[in-house]
């Protein structure tokens, strides 16, 4: 089920956006179409499919939206002409500006998993199959060429965004490339334990996710950091090294 502040938002959305694009398919994926939103703190992630490339005004209908649903602002959408090329970057509107970037194998599998669809037909009928090698290559990618040359710089980490990214990432990525399956964020919580994450770094984003928060202060930043940096730097040499996860 959609709670019921987010449904006014996807429905102006998928009205306004017909009427300035191509449209062909609505898909909604992320958090939404795994059953892990939370109101306010997730992200509307959404894919829009064109048959043809998405017009300037598309960016007109996002900043509309915000100004009619405040919420609006944290729906992220794609827009995708050529479903097939991986490396494909499609124009998105996401954190109140248009840029292009690709449509990874992790989202294309959250698709198919979801397969939930607000316009035309299901990600089953119109996306190719991402296969299981695809996924793992992307994931070990991601893990050695951007979070663990992150781990060199100390500033990013005093920022909520990546503290919360880098260990529910590595959470993830571990699960996917050990059983080829895609799990929530929610779930990911009970994985960190086992990777030997900071016990009290786990419980400041669970409770920043799921409430209530329980800490705040320069100091405790500077600890987290410290402790999250450390654990991101052991944990993905870890995760790439697993038997398990090399296969």
């Amino acid at each position: 089920m959609i709670d019921e502040a987010v449904q006014p938002v996807l429905d102006g959305f998928v009205s306004s956006v017909c009427k300035v694009a191509a449209v062909e398919a609505i898909w909604l994926h992320g958090s939404l179409a795994l059953g892990d939103y939370q109101l306010g703190r997730s992200d509307l992630d959404v894919i829009v499919v064109t048959s043809s490339p998405p017009p300037p005004a598309v960016a007109d209908v996002h900043r509309q939206l915000i100004r009619d649903f405040p919420l609006a602002a944290k729906l992220h959408c794609s827009y995708m002409t050529e479903l097939a090329d991986l490396s494909v970057r499609h124009p998105t509107f996401a954190h109140r500006r248009y840029f292009d970037r690709p449509v990874t194998p992790v989202t294309r599998r959250e698709l198919a998993i979801g397969n939930r669809t607000l316009f035309g037909p299901t990600p089953a009928e119109l996306l190719p199959v991402v296969s299981d090698e695809e996924l793992f290559a992307f994931i070990r990618r991601d893990l050695n060429d951007f979070w663990l040359p992150a781990t060199r710089k100390r500033t990013n980490w005093y920022a909520d965004i990546w503290v919360d990214l880098s260990l529910l990432t590595i959470a993830r990525a571990h699960v996917t490339l050990a059983t080829g399956d895609l799990i929530t964020k929610r779930a990911a919580f009970d994985v960190l334990p086992y990777l030997g994450a900071p016990a009290d770094v786990v419980e400041d984003i669970r409770r920043r996710r799921y409430g209530p928060e329980f800490r705040t202060g320069p100091w405790w930043r500077h600890t987290r950091a410290g402790l999250t940096r450390r654990f991101v730097s052991t944990a993905i040499p870890a995760v790439l090294g697993s038997p398990l996860s090399s296969r």
